[in-house]
């Protein structure tokens, strides 16, 4: 999956601050797909802006698998749960190169600014359909400055093609965002 395109970690402050906070509110956000229980990927997720989140969603009853490319990422966030209650919920995977290499059956999948990243997006999205449960759902934003309307939709029709259906289409701030479940 690597691209040259990928957000340095040494970037990674810039996505977790509180501007974004105001700006991209993780709870509010998430809090309409995320439920006790649920197992969810975290894709790409960086210093864990979202995966904080998604694991104090979750309660005690789920977990977030937190997977990224690249190590100094989930070591940012392992710094940041390291002692804490959702050190246990957050399970930190790094992907390999070209794959997201995870066979646990998931509910939910957010994938934050981060598809425009991937060289080979057909072998993410068969991946993905792979490994999130019938009916589960996955949750892309992608930024406008850096992925045209065209090029989103097409992204779109893909997901369509191999399964998913069209869920919801939420409003985030600067962002084009697609809800999608898995028909099969």
């Amino acid at each position: 999956m690597k691209d040259n395109k990928i957000c340095p970690v040494e970037k990674a402050g810039g996505l977790d601050n509180s501007v974004r906070r105001l700006l991209q509110n993780p709870e509010k956000k998430l809090k309409p797909y995320i439920h006790e229980g649920m197992t969810v990927l975290d894709l790409g997720c960086g210093p864990g802006f979202f995966s904080v989140e998604i694991a104090k969603l979750l309660n005690d009853t789920g977990k977030v698998i937190a997977a990224d490319l690249q190590h100094g990422m989930l070591e940012k966030l392992r710094q940041k749960i390291k002692g804490t209650e959702l050190e246990q919920r957050i399970k930190l995977h790094k992907c390999k190169e070209d794959s997201i290499d995870i066979t646990e059956k998931v509910d939910f999948v957010l994938a934050f600014y981060m598809i425009h990243e991937v060289a080979n997006q057909d072998k993410l999205f068969s991946e993905l359909k792979a490994i999130v449960k019938p009916d589960g759902q996955i949750f892309i934003i992608e930024p406008k400055f850096h992925v045209p309307k065209k090029s989103f939709e097409s992204m779109i029709t893909k997901l369509k093609e191999i399964g998913m259906e069209i869920k919801e289409r939420p409003k985030v701030f600067f962002s084009r965002a697609i809800v999608l479940k898995n028909t099969a």
